[in-house]
C-alpha cells in the first residue's frame, strides 16, 4: 500500500513541476484533485481522514479574501487606479517606481494574482497610448506583486497557509517581513531600469483597433469605499482583535456579499475555485503521504547524513528550489511539517514568495501577467523575463537571507 500512495504522490509532484500530464487535458487542479480521489480510492485514506486532513481555516481566510478583491476589481478600482498612474506627469523610471510601490501595497492587503489579472490589461492600453513601451512595466507588476505580496500573511495563498499552520501573529510577521520586503523592491526597480538601459519608448506595432476597443471598468466610488473599508475592517481586527482570522473574514466577506448592486453571482464568479480545489487536493495527497511516516523516516535519515532540512540554511534551499520545481503553494505544504525553528514561518514565506520571480512558470501572478499581455499583443516570452526574474530573484533571494542570518545571529 506505500508503494501505491508514493506512486500516487509521485504523479501528483510531476504534474506539479510540469504544469500537466502527457497526452491529458489536465493543469495542476486536476491532478491534484485526482490524486486525492486516487488516495481514496485505494482505501489508504477514507473519506474522513480526507475531510479531517483539510485545513478548513486556510481555505475559508482565502475565499473570504476572494471575495474582498472581487468587489475591488467589480468596483473598478483597479482599472482607476492604474489609469491615474500612468497618466503621472513624472519620466518612466519614477513612473516605474510609483508603479512598483502602488502594487506592492495592493498585492500585501489583497490577492496578488487577482491585482495582476485587473491590472495587466490596463496597463499595456495606458503606457501604449503613452508611447512607452509596456514591457518593463510589466514586468515590474508581475515582480512587485509577488515581492509585496511577501509583505503580509494575507498577501498570497502560501503565507495564509503558513500563518494559519503555525499561528503566526500577524503584526509579528508584518514587523519582520518589512525590511526585506522594502529592499526587494527597491532592489526589484534598480534592476528593471538597469536593465531596460534607458529604452523606455514604445517600437511595437499594435492595431488601433486593439486600444479602442480595450473597455475599462467605470469606478463605482461607493463600492469602492465598501471594499477599502472591509479590507481596513480586516487589517485591524487581525491587529487588535483575540477572533479567528477566518471567521473575521469570512464575516466581512459575507456582509459584502449583501449588496443591492453588485450580484452575489458576479462576486463569486470571481473566486478561485480551482485554487481551493487545488488546496483541498494536495492537503489529502500530503496527509497521506505523512501516514506512511516517509517524510519523518527521510527527515531522520538525513539528519544521520549531515543535513537538517528543519534547520534555517536547508529549509531556505529546500523552498528556493521546491518553490520553482512545484511552485509555490505545493512546496509550502511539503515544507511545513519540518517548519520548526522560531523564524521558520518567516523563512518559509520569504523564501517561497521572493523565488516565485525566477521564472515565469514560478508564481500564478507571472502567468496571468504574460497572458494578459499577450492578449494585448505585448509578447513576453521566458528570455525577457528571465533578463529581469533571475536577477530580481537573485538579488532579492540575498537579501531575504543575509535579513534572517542577522536575526538568528541577534
Amino acid at each position: 500500500m506505500t508503494a501505491t500512495v508514493l506512486t500516487i504522490f509521485g504523479i501528483v509532484y510531476l504534474g506539479m513541476i510540469l504544469g500537466g500530464l502527457p497526452f491529458l487535458q489536465l493543469d495542476r487542479t486536476g491532478i491534484a484533485l485526482l490524486g486525492a480521489i486516487a488516495m481514496i480510492a485505494t482505501e489508504f485514506v477514507t473519506v474522513e481522514q480526507a475531510a479531517q486532513s483539510i485545513d478548513l481555516s486556510t481555505l475559508l481566510l482565502l475565499f473570504a479574501f476572494m471575495v474582498v478583491s472581487a468587489q475591488m476589481r467589480l468596483s473598478g478600482f483597479y482599472d482607476w487606479i492604474t489609469i491615474r498612474l500612468s497618466a503621472l506627469p513624472v519620466s518612466p523610471p519614477a513612473l516605474l517606481a510609483v508603479l512598483i510601490a502602488t502594487v506592492a501595497l495592493l498585492s500585501a492587503v489583497f490577492s496578488n494574482d487577482i491585482v495582476c489579472l485587473a491590472v495587466a490589461p490596463v496597463l499595456v492600453d495606458a503606457c501604449t497610448r503613452r508611447g512607452l513601451d509596456p514591457l518593463p512595466f510589466l514586468l515590474g507588476l508581475a515582480c512587485a506583486s509577488n515581492v509585496g505580496s511577501a509583505a503580509t500573511l494575507i498577501g498570497n495563498p502560501q503565507n495564509m497557509l503558513i500563518g494559519q499552520t503555525l499561528h503566526l501573529s500577524f503584526a509579528g510577521y508584518a514587523a519582520e517581513a518589512a525590511a526585506p520586503v522594502l529592499a526587494g523592491l527597491m532592489l526589484t526597480w534598480a534592476v528593471i531600469v538597469f536593465r531596460t538601459q534607458g529604452r523606455w519608448r514604445y517600437t511595437g506595432a499594435m492595431a488601433p483597433e486593439t486600444l479602442q476597443d480595450s473597455q475599462t471598468q467605470v469606478l463605482d466610488r461607493w463600492q469602492t469605499a465598501k471594499g477599502i473599508l472591509a479590507a481596513l475592517a480586516i487589517v485591524v481586527a487581525f491587529l487588535y482583535a483575540p477572533w479567528p482570522r477566518e471567521v473575521v473574514a469570512l464575516t466581512v466577506a459575507g456582509i459584502l456579499l449583501l449588496s443591492r448592486k453588485l450580484q452575489s453571482s458576479r462576486t463569486l464568479g470571481l473566486v478561485d475555485w480551482e485554487l481551493l480545489v487545488l488546496f483541498m487536493g494536495l492537503f489529502v495527497v500530503n496527509d497521506a503521504l505523512q501516514r506512511t511516516g516517509l517524510p519523518a523516516q527521510l527527515v531522520a535519515d538525513s539528519t544521520k547524513l549531515g543535513l537538517h532540512l528543519d534547520h534555517p540554511a536547508p529549509l531556505f534551499g529546500a523552498a528556493f528550489v521546491l518553490s520553482n520545481l512545484v511552485s509555490n503553494v505545493p512546496a509550502v505544504m511539503l515544507l511545513l511539517p519540518v517548519a520548526h525553528h522560531p523564524l521558520a514561518g518567516t523563512l518559509l514565506a520569504l523564501a517561497s514568495t521572493f523565488a516565485g520571480n525566477l521564472f515565469i512558470v514560478g508564481s500564478i501572478a507571472n502567468i496571468i501577467v504574460v497572458d494578459a499581455a499577450k492578449r494585448r499583443g505585448v509578447i513576453i516570452d521566458w528570455r525577457q523575463h528571465a533578463r529581469i526574474g533571475v536577477p530580481v530573484t537573485m538579488a532579492t533571494m540575498a537579501v531575504a537571507a543575509l535579513f534572517l542570518w542577522w536575526r538568528m545571529a541577534g
